[in-house]
């Protein structure tokens, strides 16, 4: 498949990006400049524990346009109106972005189930079944989610696919025996301010990125997530699957704040139209 055209099927398939908002609520919560815009570079937010606040809505930052170009091509040409392939991060695509090509520590295995789902055409990533978009992949496209911190527990809502996400930070340990989830069982702690999030229990349903790069069961999945001021969340992302990779690789993301704002809700099911225009790819 063409490189355009992979892009233009992942896009076809990926999560519908609604505008995240609350009109016309200003944050009191929101520092703010001297001509009253957020300010973005204020410090972080602490909780009552001290630790910083994750708190708000967010959104990935677009992997920087000329390497975008750099990997895929012009992709001005592949822009509609909610599907902008520039707004996305370059994982979305290949979450082997930072591998030279043939250097990727991809199993046999991996690599047929990669082929299959190539033959797809883009119709067959959950999302575009109104399926769960999965981790890391929900974080890599630009779907707003909330974060909610409380004590002994982070709740993660995902506006484009409905679904939540529950961290522990209550000291509680893994389930010795979990039922397979699409978002697995998460446990955090802090390092400094430095939040590990430590996820094991998946099924395999989900894909890692839009390509169909897959994983198995036995993924293992650390995230270590720094608010770096009020504006920013920095994400690095660990995947270890024995299964299907040879070693383990790391991604790094960024968040930005939604300020003023909130998620909204968002049904995949109600009105569906995609799928019958993807099912003639």
């Amino acid at each position: 498949m063409r490189q355009s055209t992979k892009v233009a099927a992942i896009l076809a398939a990926a999560v519908g990006c609604s505008s995240a908002q609350w009109v016309n609520y200003r944050d009191p919560a929101t520092p703010r400049s001297a001509d009253g815009k957020p300010n973005l570079a204020a410090a972080a937010p602490r909780a009552a524990n001290g630790k910083p606040d994750l708190s708000g809505v967010w959104q990935v930052e677009p992997s920087p346009a000329d390497e975008l170009k750099r990997l895929y091509g012009d992709l001005s040409a592949l822009s509609t109106l909610g599907d902008d392939p520039r707004s996305m991060s370059k994982y979305v695509f290949n979450i082997f972005a930072d591998f030279r090509r043939g250097e990727e520590p991809i199993r046999p295995e991996a690599v047929r189930i990669l082929r299959e789902r190539a033959k797809g055409g883009g119709g067959n990533l959950p999302t575009s079944l109104c399926l769960p978009g999965g981790l890391p992949f929900i974080y890599m496209i630009p779907t707003a989610f909330k974060v909610i911190q409380t004590p002994g527990l982070i709740a993660v809502i995902h506006e484009g696919d409905g679904t939540f996400r529950q961290i522990y930070t209550d000291g509680r340990k893994h389930p010795s025996d979990p039922q397979p989830l699409w978002m697995g069982y998460s446990v955090g702690m802090w390092e400094a301010d430095t939040l590990v999030v430590d996820t094991v229990g998946f099924n395999d349903k989900s894909w890692l990125d839009g390509a169909g790069h897959p994983h198995s069961d036995a993924l293992h999945l650390t995230e270590r997530i720094r608010r770096r001021d009020f504006g920013h969340l920095d994400m690095d992302v660990t995947l270890d699957d024995p299964k299907m990779y040879t070693r383990p690789f790391t991604i790094k993301l960024t968040e930005l704040i939604q300020p003023d704002s909130d998620i909204l809700e968002s049904i995949c099911a109600e009105d569906e139209k995609d799928q019958a225009h993807l099912d003639k790819r």
